[in-house]
């Protein structure tokens, strides 16, 4: 007997960024009530556990990814009673809340680091990362922030300098430190005791540091913390988790996620999405989509981990473009890009994420102007950059295109006034085109998107073809058109798709044609997939056999 596969292997995941998804009070931020309003549209969905951003207490210097109270609530979002109740609305639907955890760093207004900063002798002092200046009295190394910039500032109080790998006001914390690592595990347990249903694990890849060696990412300690992590809060308990880790490689992952491995559920990897990026000015003048690249990268990940391990399936989350926007069609064909990219993404083998907003095709912002955008990466190297010749209509274009405040314009619910986010003034600007691109507008048409990823959804829970099936990729030269089965215990589903706003015709290959029913398609009539096939704008089609 072999044990049976974990709940989330059948679940679709939904990701809220809290700010801009309900306002329930007018400050024009939103909150946990706004999202208790909305259980029953991911109810509908077929959602089964959301990824929240963080909700903790925090200055928002980088809009709650610098905690400075763990076991709190930031008071735009509600209280502890208020979390206390989404947990509880959301299970009673069947979903579950997993909490954003962001642990390789806090705020610098965390009470850890207020003590640690009154002196070198203080308690806390080794809850974080600090060095001596170097020989010319300057920073201890060359390390560079993410978000621009020296990773280290120097303290006048006590002399030495801190390391932070992204803004000034998010210290890194010292996972070499015992006590820090037990203060975490307590919280974390704190956290699964009230009913989450897990966490996802923000740039987990950076907590096993090695900052005298120059070593951000996969440190010689990561998976010794990560497991200890493991078997001082999850082990035993029926969660999920996920871990953000940029730098992971086939190999790496499963390190984390492999049936031995004794660590996270599954991770986040981005080799799909940094493919896409300058080698020199990286997301902020992004290369044309590049589609032999892009399959070249989603086979590789469902080939390694076929066997062992768990595949996370994204195309956005709140820190990237939007989906339709980068791989799509923005215009006429904006609904069948977006179906099509919904298909050719929940049919591979992994836990699908929709990001709030997908499940409408929500676009891309186009702001004119640097003073619109609040994502204070963007700010930073919009300063960086046009310091070092960028021109500003440049920077822009980057921005408008990769920039994170693409996936941070507030929920469009309706096409009303802010699109039915808030009755104040939002904390950054609607899109204007949510006066036709809407959930309520969306909801109306039988064949909309919404309706598509319900099937989807549904799909994933009904079929073990789809959740465990193999995969075979198929046309990994062809420019055009992504194509690939899946194969489980008899069953077999064929998937081919035109990332294109033209027809194409195309030869369907021996080991994918196939006669069946159409069980996930953006035009109909469409039940066979042999010889030679004319696939229409941007169209998707997975079959069943029959």
């Amino acid at each position: 007997m072999t044990d049976p596969a974990p709940w989330w292997h059948a679940a679709t995941a939904y990701q809220i960024y809290p700010r801009s998804f309900c306002d329930s009070d007018g400050d024009g931020i939103g909150d946990i009530p706004g999202i208790i309003s909305k259980l029953d549209h991911l109810a509908d969905l077929g959602i089964g556990f959301v990824w929240l951003s963080p909700v903790y207490r925090s200055p928002m210097a980088d809009n709650g990814y610098d905690i400075s109270d763990y076991r709190d609530i930031a008071p735009e979002f509600g209280t502890l009673a208020d979390m206390d109740r989404l947990i509880a609305e959301a299970k009673a639907r069947g979903i579950g809340i997993v909490m954003d955890l962001v642990v390789n760093h806090s705020s610098d207004e965390h009470e850890w680091f207020r003590q640690a900063r009154q002196s070198r002798d203080n308690p806390y002092r080794d809850y974080y990362v600090w060095r001596d200046p170097g020989p010319d009295g300057g920073a201890p190394n060359d390390l560079q922030s993410n978000f621009g910039g020296p990773a280290w500032t120097y303290d006048e109080r006590t002399g030495q300098y801190y390391l932070h790998l992204f803004d000034r006001k998010q210290p890194d914390l010292n996972w070499q430190n015992p006590e820090l690592r037990a203060a975490i595990y307590d919280m974390m347990n704190w956290w699964l005791d009230r009913g989450v249903a897990g966490f996802r694990m923000d740039v987990i890849d950076l907590i096993g540091k090695d900052p005298d060696a120059g070593i951000t990412a996969d440190g010689p300690d990561l998976h010794r913390f990560i497991r200890e992590m493991h078997d001082a809060t999850l082990k035993g308990r029926d969660v999920v988790t996920v871990g953000e880790a940029w730098s992971a490689t086939t190999e790496g992952a499963l390190k984390y996620s492999g049936r031995d491995a004794g660590e996270l559920s599954m991770v986040f990897q981005f080799a799909h999405i940094v493919q896409g990026w300058d080698e020199v000015h990286g997301k902020w003048r992004p290369k044309p989509f590049d589609l032999v690249a892009f399959k070249r990268v989603m086979t590789e990940w469902q080939v390694a981990l076929a066997e062992d391990g768990w595949n996370s399936l994204f195309w956005s989350n709140h820190d990237l473009p939007r989906a339709v926007s980068k791989y799509g069609d923005t215009g006429r064909f904006r609904v069948a890009s977006a179906k099509m990219l919904a298909t050719v993404l929940h049919m591979m083998k992994g836990t699908p994420y929709i990001y709030q907003g997908e499940e409408i095709g929500m676009t891309n912002v186009s702001f004119t102007d640097i003073s619109q955008f609040r994502d204070i990466e963007t700010l930073n190297f919009h300063r960086i950059q046009t310091a070092a010749g960028v021109t500003p209509g440049d920077f822009l274009d980057g921005a408008n295109s990769n920039g994170r405040d693409n996936a941070r314009t507030p929920m469009q619910w309706d096409a009303g006034h802010q699109a039915g986010f808030t009755t104040g003034e939002p904390w950054i600007e609607v899109n204007p085109n949510h006066a036709a691109i809407n959930v309520a507008a969306d909801r109306t048409d039988p064949e909309g998107i919404i309706a598509h990823y319900r099937e989807l959804a549904g799909l994933r829970r009904e079929l073990a073809v789809m959740r465990e099936g193999d995969f075979t990729s198929y046309l990994e030269d062809h420019p055009k058109i992504i194509a690939y089965a899946r194969r489980h215990d008899g069953a077999r589903i064929s998937v081919l798709a035109n990332f294109t706003g033209e027809a194409v015709a195309v030869d369907v290959p021996e080991g994918l044609a196939l006669t069946g029913r159409a069980i996930s398609a953006n035009y109909p009539g469409r039940d066979t997939l042999t010889g030679r096939v004319e696939l229409r704008p941007f169209e998707a089609v997975a079959i069943l056999e029959a």
